[in-house]
């Protein structure tokens, strides 16, 4: 069978993440989250001072720090699996993911991880900006009440507000930020295949893509 390179996009909440892990794992492929890449470099410049509307010095900071995403995430050999999954560092992240220059390094390392094919990697721009010729094209999406509760209750995101009417605020300026910023905006590209999440089990929606991939293999 073919080695196919798979692209999952999505907003917040969508079930991207837990989709993506089980269709790769089912799969045999490495699964890559390239969102916890910008939230690595959110970290790193937050943790250092550095202004996250510099993009000078956050694109350089990003080319100099060395990230693994494919285990546990690392940036410069310090897990940050944990740390990266807070509402400060979701605004960091949006923030650093607004900078062109950003994106252009984290881009060629997406890239380069998915040279080879066999990969499932998830994010907001995976089939439209890196890897527009993505065997298949995913685009997951539920409603804007489904995903609010869904991280209000997702217990890999910590210290955030436990009430879903705030997470829902939090969720509405992270949306609009992606699909505002003039750098690789969040949209479903015009041949993913959208699947709507909304009331549906994980096993529905893996099933759901798993069938798509089928078809190409």
């Amino acid at each position: 069978m073919r080695a196919l390179t798979i692209a999952i996009d999505g907003p917040s909440g969508a079930g991207k993440g837990t989709v993506a892990r089980v269709v790769a794992a089912q799969l045999g492929y490495r699964h890559v989250d390239s969102g916890a890449m910008y939230r690595a470099v959110g970290w790193k410049a937050s943790r250092d001072g550095v202004a996250l509307d510099d993009e000078a010095a956050v694109a350089r900071l990003a080319e100099q720090s060395s990230i693994d995403v494919t285990g546990p995430i690392t940036i410069d050999g310090v897990d940050i699996t944990t740390s990266i999954r807070t509402p400060a560092i979701d605004r960091a992240a949006a923030a650093v993911a607004r900078l062109p220059k950003v994106r252009a390094v984290l881009v060629a390392r997406q890239r380069l991880l998915g040279s080879s094919g066999k990969i499932v990697m998830e994010g907001r721009d995976i089939g439209t900006v890196v890897f527009p010729n993505a065997d298949v094209k995913i685009y997951l999406d539920a409603s804007a009440e489904e995903r609010a509760w869904r991280r209000a209750h997702d217990p890999a995101h910590t210290g955030g507000p436990s009430a879903v009417a705030e997470v829902a605020t939090a969720l509405t300026a992270r949306d609009e930020l992606d699909r505002s910023r003039t750098a690789s905006p969040l949209y479903a590209a015009a041949d993913a295949v959208v699947i709507d999440t909304t009331g549906r089990s994980v096993d529905d929606v893996v099933a759901r893509v798993l069938a798509v991939v089928a078809a190409k293999m």
